[in-house]
């Protein structure tokens, strides 16, 4: 039925004998995980792709919905800031995915990778966070669907030839209907260190969850280290913590390395403050990704952030902070209670 039902949309279906002839009998491989391995390929045209093919002994039904959530999320959608799909193949000894080919492969080597520091200055870094926060908007507010993805991280941010980011990796993802106001959470999903609070406790999931993860992401960005490091002191190994600790003592510059001139300060306060509004743990409390990337692109002011670790030793305050009015303000400001009504009519 769901083949049928895809047949009408924009993947092709090709044969294994094509793969098989695309990617010279799967000669070149580009990496591997969990679901399978990826493949370096070129369609009869000239152009390059990436074949993933998912692993055979898999449990079918595991198998199945992966394929299914890959096809029927990212194959009905064309957008700079998500990778796109040309094709799959679905045969008894064969499931596999095409994709665009991504010259410059995923976002956590030049995060992690010293010798590539000096490839992607922090210039680049933020302008990767807003295609990236653009790519999620385009998910949550701008399909026909809403499409939550459940699996942000830098190992499913993929670069091309210009270091334009594209969202991958769509094996959880889950269309909703716009009506939906969330969805129940059957096991852990997502990866552990980026998931949302709300899904470890299998509590209701929405695109907020998505939110949290690339709240989690931009750490990670403006740290160029993974958010927790076992082998730092103990006051440095969770780096959130460590960015809101320098953003309460005035000294944001030690957070990031080349942050240089005044407007690269400006931006970088304007990234940890996304962070931290992201990462909240209530998730009435966190922005949707359309303001996000306002807030990115300096298309609004940004109150300050409540603390977002306060629930360590509190109870946080219950409020839906981020629904927006139609009004062209585009200021809000806090109170006692978090972010009170401004003139962009926030309740």
């Amino acid at each position: 039925m769901f083949l049928k039902e895809i047949a009408g949309e924009k993947p092709i279906r090709f044969t294994r004998q094509q793969l098989s002839g695309f990617t010279n009998n799967y000669s070149a491989r580009l990496g591997a995980g969990g679901f399978g391995a990826v493949y370096k390929g070129m369609l009869p045209n000239g152009l390059m792709v990436a074949v993933k093919r998912l692993h055979a002994d898999q449990d079918d039904r595991t198998s199945q919905e992966q394929f299914m959530a890959e096809v029927g999320t990212i194959g009905r959608t064309h957008h700079i800031n998500l990778v796109r799909l040309f094709g799959f193949c679905y045969e008894a000894d064969v499931r596999a995915l095409v994709y665009e080919y991504m010259e410059h492969g995923a976002l956590d080597s030049y995060l992690l990778d010293r010798s590539r520091r000096d490839v992607v200055g922090f210039t680049m870094l933020q302008a990767i966070a807003v295609g990236i926060a653009r790519g999620l908007r385009y998910l949550h507010e701008e399909c026909q669907q809403k499409i939550v993805h459940y699996d942000i991280k830098p190992g499913n941010v993929l670069l091309d030839g210009g270091l334009t980011p594209k969202v991958a990796d769509f094996g959880l993802a889950r269309l909703l209907n716009r009506a939906d106001t969330h969805r129940t959470v059957s096991g852990m999903r997502g990866t552990p260190g980026y998931a949302a609070p709300e899904m470890w406790m299998q509590a209701g999931a929405t695109e907020k969850c998505d939110v949290y993860s690339f709240g989690i992401l931009l750490f990670e960005i403006l740290g160029r280290r993974r958010n927790f490091d076992e082998a730092a002191p103990e006051s440095q190994q969770w780096f959130p913590k460590v960015a809101w600790t320098k953003y309460e003592n005035g000294v944001l510059t030690e957070v990031v390395e080349g942050c240089d001139g005044v407007d690269d300060q400006e931006k970088l306060e304007r990234m940890c403050k996304v962070a931290f509004w992201c990462v909240q743990q209530q998730p009435e409390a966190r922005p949707p990704m359309g303001l996000v990337v306002k807030m990115l692109e300096g298309e609004m002011d940004i109150a300050p952030p409540a603390n977002p670790f306060l629930h360590l030793m509190a109870a946080p305050v219950a409020a839906n902070l981020w629904t927006s009015g139609t009004s062209s303000a585009n200021t809000v400001s806090t109170s006692a209670n978090g972010v009170s009504q401004g003139s962009i009519d926030i309740v």
